[in-house]
């Protein structure tokens, strides 16, 4: 069984350098030795929260991913990312700052749990299922090509209105990122009912074991909260 763990980034510092230093290691398998908008101040900003993997048998995290919540002092980690190749992603995003929105980003996970759909689906969903919680209303995003499908499956649309219609060269000139929008986070009307269902059972839940089902692989996940 895998626990996904949410929290605030500066309540649990130690969990914050495991996660850095399993998202470098990912990172740099693909051949990715910096990436702009991976810097590791985030774990000391009070508007990011971390959802990690974790293994019950061992405590190893084995993925992860993190929601930023926008505000004036400190750029989106996609604004980072993208700004120098297209500068007005600060001006769509400002429009959304009164609103509430963040950016879900940060998100892999290790070849121990590739093929579970916890590092990516499950991930996910237990991200939308916090947004609401710390004053969201909408969410950003960048998405790999193998994971734009899922991305609209989940409710997100293509941000056609920066880049190359709503995609980018990043993290690398080999590799290309698509810019999307979760337009309602707090209703998902676009969202898969599938997905529906279990991201409002973990809203509602604090602690919560769920038995998933991913390309008929069966695996057991307990989502737990430390979100006040």
């Amino acid at each position: 069984m895998y626990k996904l763990i949410a929290f605030k980034a500066v309540d649990y510092p130690e969990r914050c350098e495991l996660f850095i230093e399993g998202h470098r290691q990912v990172l740099e398998s693909i051949g990715v030795k910096k990436v702009t908008s991976a810097n590791n101040s985030w774990a000391q900003n009070p508007d990011v929260i971390v959802v990690i993997v974790e293994s019950s048998e061992d405590g190893q995290i084995y993925g992860g991913a993190r929601i930023h919540k926008a505000n004036e002092i400190s750029p989106l980690p996609m604004v980072e990312a993208i700004q120098d190749l297209d500068s007005s992603i600060r001006d769509v995003i400002a429009k959304d700052l009164d609103a509430g929105t963040g950016e879900v980003c940060g998100l892999w996970n290790s070849r121990k749990i590739t093929g579970l759909g916890i590092g990516a689906i499950f991930m996910v969903k237990a991200c939308l299922a916090l947004a609401p919680k710390i004053g969201l209303n909408s969410l950003y995003a960048l998405f790999a090509p193998t994971t734009v499908k899922l991305g609209l499956e989940i409710g997100y649309e293509v941000l056609s209105e920066v880049g190359n219609n709503g995609t980018f060269y990043y993290p690398k000139l080999d590799l290309i990122a698509t810019a999307m929008k979760l337009h309602d986070v707090v209703n998902l009307p676009m969202t898969a009912e599938e997905h529906r269902e279990p991201i409002f059972r973990i809203r509602n839940n604090r602690s919560l074991i769920i038995e998933e089902v991913y390309r008929n692989r069966h695996v057991t996940l307990e989502y737990t909260s430390f979100l006040e």
